[in-house]
């Protein structure tokens, strides 16, 4: 099940990550402002990625500790796309996979094709 996707912007590659507030409810927050991320890229690999909710009236979620190295390791710029996709397991719980997607040319049309890792 996809939570978000999203045209990345000059922030969202330089600094941090954000998404739509309505998101959270697929994240278990435990009472706290943070919580662990473990997902798995497009090549397998098993990365973790903290999301914050910031405090206050405003609590939009950032993708802060471990983001960066996912846009370094896939080489991610301006207007690339980021897919997060949750898929519930009964027996390890819920599962997170993100893939990231580049505009491409393709016979005279746009489209979207998968970004493969950088290094």
């Amino acid at each position: 099940m996809q939570i978000f996707s999203k045209v990345l912007r000059d922030t969202d590659v330089h600094v941090r990550f954000s998404f739509p507030t309505h998101c959270l409810e697929h994240l278990d927050f435990a009472g706290n402002n943070y919580v662990d991320l473990y997902v798995k890229d497009s090549c397998g690999e098993l990365r973790v990625i903290r999301c914050l909710k910031r405090n206050g009236v405003y609590d939009k979620p950032v993708l802060s500790m471990g983001w960066l190295k996912f846009v370094a390791d896939y080489g991610l710029r301006v207007g690339d796309e980021v897919v997060l996709h949750r898929e519930d397991d009964h027996n390890l719980g819920s599962q997170f996979m993100i893939e990231a997607k580049r505009r491409i040319m393709l016979l005279g049309e746009e489209a979207w094709g998968d970004v493969t890792r950088a290094n």
